[in-house]
């Protein structure tokens, strides 16, 4: 299939084209490089053979992402492109809105008028919110989420659902993923975030490296095995070939699915912390601070609807994503 794979010089969408090239299937990527860097074609191109076909084009600049269409016969659609972090959607509400809600609109719109029926929607275990006992199921449907970039992620779900009802020749599969990290395996593509991490493992890979003192530990006094927060964490390669599976499955299936994407086992903070200190052989330091405001003890997926639907089950444990994560780490060090 020729696949449009929007934000796909971001993190995920990085490793999907590799993935999807693998498979056999012709990429062409739309990317604005708000939070990705040229370079990750060629990094592609070295681990592929194969160059995606690229345009710096902004989703919401609608009149650039239609000639992409005019130029391209899309099979499918592969939509990961949008703004990601928890805390600044908090804070510039507005913003999210326009760019996760407005400029993917404009991709729906431009896949009606050009009829390109089979999508996959990079969705979030966000839009559970903290309403369900774990582990999370599909069947709970969407819960009260926390912040706007939530938000984003649950009213996504539901255009995508309402727009396959109106139209029954349309097909999507709306992934909710849990906590992905790693990269891939020959060090070349991984996670660089714009300035703070929000997430744990590039916060960790951070002190590992030396940018950074010592990690903050947000808690120690849940209800969990150490007393730290469990998330179900998935290796980003695992997640890419997730999504392989999923557009395949949407090419052959009409309607709108929802499905789970993790391991479906939970790790605590302490636990990542420990397996990234075996990975990089030495000891991480960190400080327990007080509970941030919002933040769950558990959370990990119920995995069943993706291993009967798509036939996917994660294989890498948290040793590999940790590894992996540190060999990204220290080749970045190395190119700067």
């Amino acid at each position: 299939m020729k696949i449009l794979v929007t934000g796909g010089t971001g993190y995920i969408g990085s490793h999907t084209c590799v993935e999807l090239i693998q498979a056999g299937h012709e990429v062409v990527i739309v990317d604005n490089l708000y939070n990705s860097s040229i370079d990750v074609l060629d990094k592609i191109e070295a681990i592929c053979g194969v160059r995606p076909s690229f345009y710096e084009v902004d989703i919401l600049d609608k009149e650039g992402l239609e000639k992409v269409f005019e130029e391209n016969d899309f099979e499918a659609v592969i939509h990961f492109a949008g703004y990601k972090a928890v805390g600044e959607s908090v804070a510039i509400p507005l913003t999210y809105y326009e760019n996760n809600i407005a400029g993917s609109i404009n991709l729906y719109q431009l896949m009606k008028k050009y009829e390109v029926r089979n999508l996959v929607f990079s969705s979030s275990a966000t839009v559970y919110g903290d309403d369900f006992e774990v582990p999370f199921k599909e069947e709970y449907g969407l819960g009260t989420t926390t912040n706007p970039y939530g938000t984003t992620k649950k009213m996504n779900e539901m255009i995508i659902t309402d727009m396959n009802l109106a139209d029954k020749n349309n097909s999507a599969v709306l992934l909710r993923y849990f906590n992905p990290i790693g990269a891939h395996h020959s060090g070349l593509i991984g996670e660089i975030p714009n300035g703070i991490p929000n997430n744990l493992v590039p916060y960790i890979a951070q002190v590992a490296s030396g940018q950074r003192d010592y990690l903050r530990v947000w808690g120690n006094d849940y209800d969990t095995v150490d007393g730290t927060g469990v998330r179900d964490y998935i290796h980003v390669v695992d997640l890419a070939k997730a999504h392989v599976k999923a557009i395949e499955y949407a090419a052959s299936h009409k309607g709108t699915e929802v499905i789970n994407i993790g391991t479906g086992r939970g790790y605590s903070v302490l636990e990542v912390l420990h397996a990234y200190e075996k990975a990089c052989g030495q000891e991480i330091p960190y400080q327990i601070m007080d509970r941030r405001p919002g933040d769950i003890a558990v959370c990990y997926a119920d995995t069943k609807k993706a291993e009967e639907l798509l036939n996917f089950k994660a294989v890498y444990d948290i040793d590999r994503m940790c590894e992996d994560s540190y060999r990204f780490t220290c080749n970045l060090q190395k190119d700067r």
